[in-house]
């Protein structure tokens, strides 16, 4: 980078019941955040308002002026114009200028993005791909979101719906997904997935898991991902069981991404990742077996720099050109 302004990047990260804020320095770090809460089912105004009470409550505590302000809103939306389109997470928007709204009330420049996207690019200009021209993101937990970056910069498509990973079907025979396909990845391994495959499995036979049973007070019904991943820890054979073939299902589906993008490094973030990370050597293993690539085996596969705070980042990430 050339000359660097002192004056930071806020991140806003907005989701259906939250709006974080941070201030970030221009090496990615966060050095100050908050949160607020956000009115989902409110009016536009009142989300808007939701989301100028955390970034004037950020601002005061930070004691000092911004550069720009990066914003990662749910999807569907408009990267060029800042348009929020129509996100199911937060029906209080359909069709809201948002970045034109929040430039107007703080006169500065503002930029907004999806969150699989600004994290993406936050994990290339910071994080766990820095210094990888051809980075694939993916952060899985309820859903599974995806980001692509190439040169430093997220490869939007034609009309900035590219890089719906989540959705890439590996069984179109598979159930139903909520976005109206079969078999897409997220239906087959997010977190709702493994909660059910392992209540699949204790119904089938009870006496399987008795671990994965005393976490849910004896109700295999309740059964959550998060107990899974209790109970592996505690080395419950159903629970590994269970990770082992979502690790299956997430190999396929990165035998995909690996022959369509041909990345130099494919990044996972999100609860579920954590979860899955003592797979990520048996998923290496076995990937080149989905894989036509030749070299697939050269591919580095990395959990993500940025936790909890990745929309934070990944807000501040979006504005990275202003800092030179």
């Amino acid at each position: 980078m050339n000359a660097i302004s002192p004056l930071p990047i806020l991140g806003v990260d907005i989701g259906g019941t939250k709006v974080a804020t941070g201030i970030v320095d221009c090496d990615g770090k966060i050095l100050a955040q908050t949160r607020k809460p956000m009115p989902a089912h409110g009016t536009p105004e009142a989300g808007l308002e939701a989301v100028a009470s955390a970034i004037d409550a950020m601002m005061a505590a930070s004691g000092r002026g911004i550069l720009s302000i990066g914003v990662c809103a749910p999807g569907p939306l408009d990267p060029t114009t800042g348009v929020v389109l129509n996100p199911p997470n937060l029906p209080c928007w359909r069709n809201f200028p948002l970045a034109e709204r929040i430039q107007a009330k703080y006169e500065v420049p503002v930029k907004v993005d999806n969150d699989a996207n600004a994290a993406a690019l936050a994990e290339t200009l910071w994080g766990a791909a820095h210094g990888y021209r051809y980075v694939f993101y993916a952060t899985i937990g309820t859903g599974i979101g995806t980001g692509i970056v190439f040169d430093n910069a997220i490869y939007h498509g034609r009309t900035g719906a590219a890089a719906e990973g989540g959705h890439v079907s590996i069984d179109y025979r598979g159930p139903l997904c909520a976005c109206g396909k079969r078999g897409c990845i997220e239906i087959l391994a997010a977190g709702p997935a493994i909660g059910a495959r392992a209540r699949a499995k204790i119904a089938e036979d009870r006496s399987r898991s008795s671990a994965l049973l005393s976490l849910a007070k004896g109700d295999a019904d309740s059964v959550t991902s998060e107990m899974v991943g209790q109970a592996f820890c505690a080395g419950d054979p159903l629970a590994r069981e269970v990770l082992s073939e979502t690790a299956d299902l997430l190999t396929v589906w990165f035998g995909n991404i690996v022959d369509l993008l041909d990345p130099d490094v494919l990044v996972v973030g999100g609860g579920v990742a954590a979860m899955l990370r003592p797979f990520f050597d048996e998923l290496k293993h076995k990937l080149p077996a989905w894989c036509v690539n030749p070299r697939a085996s050269e591919i580095p596969l990395l959990i993500a720099h940025y936790g909890a705070d990745a929309g934070i980042a990944g807000g501040a990430a979006l504005c990275f050109d202003n800092f030179r």
